[in-house]
């Protein structure tokens, strides 16, 4: 697709600012960016579960969604990541059937969430990554895999009270604060960083 990238899903992290919420990293296929998205804990349990292939006892809402479209024979073509605005993530389910195609608004949890029970492929427009994806040099990327053997990120960390509010650093002392959150691959703190930076620009 033109003017798009296809991401993957690296990893879920508990994020340690907002009670009850999670940090989702995506990353770009044969790239070094990451998108990181703050998402639920609903959204990040129904993610987690469909990687792990656990089998609830029940039906939940993307599993339900999954159904009626078997029944009504539509399928996901792919998912897009469609644009950001004021910090928020917006995204399109596309269905198809044997007679037309159609745009779902959603968002981009839910949108994930449902692309991983249908092994449908998510893509992301070039201006949301320019605005929003953080850059890894192959050198890092490879230490850090090196360092973790694995693709998945660490937990966040938690800021601690001498960093005090973004609103009060300047845009060079945020652009250093980015770098050292990308460094110790803290993604929640770099999402807030990346977010505070994007404001002021």
């Amino acid at each position: 697709m033109d003017n798009t990238v296809e991401l993957e899903i690296l990893g879920l992290s508990s994020n340690h600012s907002q009670s009850g919420s999670f940090t989702l990293v995506m990353g770009e296929q044969d790239g070094s960016r990451r998108l990181p998205i703050v998402i639920g804990m609903f959204e990040a349990q129904a993610i987690a579960i469909e990687i792990e292939k656990i089998i609830p006892n029940r039906p939940m809402t993307h599993d339900l969604f999954k159904s009626f479209a078997a029944n009504f024979n539509f399928s996901i073509d792919h998912i897009l990541i469609s644009d950001m605005r004021e910090g928020v993530f917006y995204a399109k389910i596309v269905c198809q059937s044997s007679v037309k195609n159609v745009e779902i608004d959603a968002r981009p949890s839910d949108a994930i969430a449902i692309a991983v029970r249908f092994d449908a492929p998510i893509y992301c427009t070039q201006k949301v990554m320019s605005e929003a994806a953080i850059e890894f040099t192959e050198e890092e990327e490879e230490d850090k895999s090196a360092a973790r053997g694995e693709k998945a990120p660490k937990p966040a960390a938690k800021a601690t009270s001498s960093e005090g509010n973004l609103k009060d650093f300047s845009l060079e002392k945020l652009n250093q604060m980015l770098d050292k959150a990308i460094n110790s691959e803290d993604y929640e703190r770099a999402a807030r960083i990346r977010d505070e930076i994007n404001r002021r620009n």
